[in-house]
C-alpha cells in the first residue's frame, strides 16, 4: 500500500526533495563536487608552491636546493616570505665564484710547483723542457 503524503505539503514535490527509501541525488552531486574541488585546489596550491622550484632549474644545484628547502619551509610552515625569497633567489643569477677561484689556486699551485693537480703540473714540466739554456746554465 502507498504511504499517503502529508496534506501539509505542497504538490508536486521539487525535484530534489527525495521520498522515502529513495536516492538523495542531489546531496551525491554536491558530496562528487565538493570532493572535486577539493583535489582541484589542492592540486593547484602545490603547483603554486613549486613556482619557484621550475624557475630554479635552470640555475646552479646548490641555488636550486636552496631554493626547494625555502619552497618547503613556506609549504609547512604558511610562512609566505620564504616562499616569496625562494621566488626571488630563483629569478636571481647567483654569480660563479668556484669556476675563477679554482683557476687561481690552479695556477698559483703551478707557480709553486706542487703537483696538487694533473693539469697545472703538465704545463709546468712543458716550460720547463722549453726553457733555452743561457750561460753557464749547462755548467
Amino acid at each position: 500500500m502507498p504511504e499517503k503524503m502529508n496534506p501539509a505539503l505542497v504538490d508536486p514535490l521539487p525535484s530534489f526533495i527525495a521520498g522515502p527509501g529513495q536516492t538523495d541525488w542531489l546531496f551525491n552531486v554536491i558530496v562528487v563536487f565538493l570532493i572535486a574541488m577539493v583535489l582541484l585546489i589542492g592540486n593547484l596550491y602545490f603547483q603554486l608552491h613549486a613556482v619557484p622550484e621550475r624557475v630554479a632549474h635552470r640555475t646552479s644545484k646548490a641555488q636550486m636546493e636552496i631554493v626547494a628547502v625555502l619552497a618547503l619551509i613556506a609549504l609547512f610552515t604558511h610562512n609566505h616570505i620564504y616562499w616569496i625569497a625562494a621566488l626571488l633567489l630563483a629569478m636571481v643569477e647567483l654569480p660563479d665564484f668556484s669556476t675563477p677561484m679554482t683557476s687561481i689556486a690552479q695556477s698559483l699551485e703551478a707557480l709553486a710547483g706542487r703537483k696538487g693537480s694533473s693539469e697545472a703540473a703538465e704545463p709546468l714540466a712543458s716550460a720547463d723542457a722549453e726553457k733555452p739554456e743561457g750561460p753557464g746554465e749547462g755548467i
